[in-house]
């Protein structure tokens, strides 16, 4: 198995911006997408953004518009950038690989946290 290594987590106020960053050492060779999931305290997980095998991206609606999401080629990295953060955007987020069986039970998610004041 093989452990994610995310960072980029942290304290912003709102209206700031943060990048998250994801690397999955040979997610894309082994056809892996990179899913990003946010749960706060209290609160279901949440689906956030994904980032697929052939660069298509998507976005839950509380983040659209405001997130990016975006792959590093050659570097297994996938960035999320965030701004105009909310006091709701805080939570721990965290990034999964996915596309597959073999991605799902072969990589080790990891989280960051995030907090976003008022």
């Amino acid at each position: 198995q093989v452990q994610l290594v995310v960072s980029g987590g942290g304290s912003v106020q709102a209206g700031g911006s943060l990048r998250l960053s994801c690397t999955a050492p040979g997610f894309t060779s082994n056809n892996c997408g990179i899913w990003w999931y946010r749960q706060s305290a209290g609160q279901p997980r949440e689906w956030v953004s994904a980032i697929t095998t052939d660069n298509s991206t998507a976005y839950a609606e509380a983040v659209k518009g405001r997130f990016a999401i975006s792959k590093e080629n050659g570097q297994d990295t996938v960035f999320l950038q965030m701004t105009d953060l909310k006091s709701e955007d805080t939570a721990m987020y965290e990034c999964n690989a996915d596309g597959s069986a073999y991605c799902t039970r072969n990589y080790l998610s990891q989280g960051t946290q995030v907090t976003v004041s008022s």
